[in-house]
């Protein structure tokens, strides 16, 4: 652990890890920054914690001072929740010695466990998705020839066969797994983690940032979230402003509509706030433009993760998890000029409305807005 400021490092780092290592000086316990990085590593579902108790040589290899640090770590682990990481192990260090180190310490034969080489080549890291339902996220549709079109990409979650229905979201349409092809040529069943072109039975429309899965097993599919959202730039979380926010391959348009809370990262406790400063995090709600397909983070760290863009730097300003999908109120403020220029990529303008019915049009507008969906059922009532 380090400073404050090295929050959106240790996060953007701790995003692609299945194992940590927290280092305490036996001198001073557990520090404000054990616990901001212990509950960003949580956060980021990290599973297998090691804490490294070093310096022991400071404290004369204390039994009792190692336990005690053990016994607060094990407090501060208890206040995570749901989020508590599934292993946790302890081992006591002098680095400078070399103790617990590669070889087991003899001044410490109270200890009986694992040296901290022995325990990161012996842990049992679990990659495994809380899902286990197909997750094709398509990163290129690759047509190389009028004859063979495919839809490439990494296989995030799940397996799939020769044969296999599957549904392409946003859409919904179906098609039959014609092939499965690859580098090294075709197979006849694919996992998690392979990177794979599929061909379909069915010409349907696909592109990048869609998603294929197994009918009835599909994942949720909704404009609007909850997530947990940490803050990486100087500039602040303006509620309301329009940002881009890419879910594993696809980007859409969006903004923050409401902070729900903020985390405290040293107390866990929850505050109000009306935006969001440089490494703070916070608890969301998150509103696309168009319909987004994910997973919830716990479930998959693939297709539950998402980074947060700046529309004109192209800089990534923020990295948040998905915890659920959110409702939001049908009908809120008007349309804003910008709000309208970014859903439908024109200037826009308004010609000859009636100011009798300007309230509901800019209602009938919001709704629009928000349910495309519903412009089908307008068109189909004759409007």
């Amino acid at each position: 652990p380090g400073h404050e400021q090295y929050t959106r490092n240790m996060a953007t780092g701790a995003s692609t890890c299945d194992l940590a290592i927290i280092l305490i000086d036996a001198r001073y316990g557990v520090q404000t920054q054990t616990r901001r990085h212990s509950y960003i590593a949580a956060l980021l579902g990290i599973k297998h914690i090691v804490v490294a108790i070093n310096k022991m040589d400071l404290v004369d290899y204390s039994r009792d001072r190692y336990e005690q640090i053990q016994a607060d770590y094990q407090a501060f682990a208890g206040q995570l929740g749901e989020r508590r990481p599934q292993d946790i192990r302890f081992v006591p260090l002098s680095a400078l010695n070399g103790d617990n180190v590669v070889n087991p310490s003899e001044h410490m034969p109270w200890y009986v466990g694992p040296t901290l080489m022995q325990l990161l080549e012996s842990v049992e890291i679990s990659r495994d998705t809380a899902t286990d339902h197909f997750r094709l996220p398509v990163q290129y549709v690759n047509r190389p020839n009028l004859d063979f079109r495919g839809f490439a990409g990494t296989i995030a979650a799940g397996s799939v066969r020769v044969g296999d229905a599957v549904v392409a979201l946003p859409s919904g349409r179906t098609s039959t797994v014609k092939s499965i092809v690859t580098f090294e040529g075709e197979l006849a069943e694919a996992g998690a983690g392979q990177a794979v072109t599929l061909t379909l039975t069915d010409e349907i429309d696909i592109s990048r940032g869609n998603m294929l899965a197994h009918p009835g097993h599909e994942p949720q599919l909704s404009r609007a979230i909850t997530a947990m959202l940490v803050w990486m730039t100087e500039a602040p979380l303006v509620v309301g402003k329009l940002y881009d926010f890419k879910v594993g391959v696809q980007t859409v348009p969006g903004k923050v509509v409401r902070i729900d809370h903020r985390v405290n990262v040293n107390t866990l406790e929850h505050t109000p706030a009306e935006q969001l400063a440089l490494n703070e995090i916070a608890q969301v709600t998150v509103q696309f433009d168009a319909p987004v397909s994910f997973d919830r983070y716990a479930d998959s760290r693939l297709t539950g993760a998402f980074i947060v863009i700046d529309r004109l730097s192209n800089v990534t300003i923020g990295a948040g998890m998905v915890e659920s999908a959110a409702l939001l109120a049908r009908v809120e403020q008007p349309v804003s000029a910008e709000e309208r220029a970014a859903r439908l990529g024109q200037k826009p303008a308004v010609i000859g409305v009636p100011a009798a019915v300007w309230p509901q049009a800019q209602a009938l507008e919001r709704l629009l807005l928000q349910w495309p969906e519903a412009r089908v059922l307008w068109a189909h009532a004759g409007f």
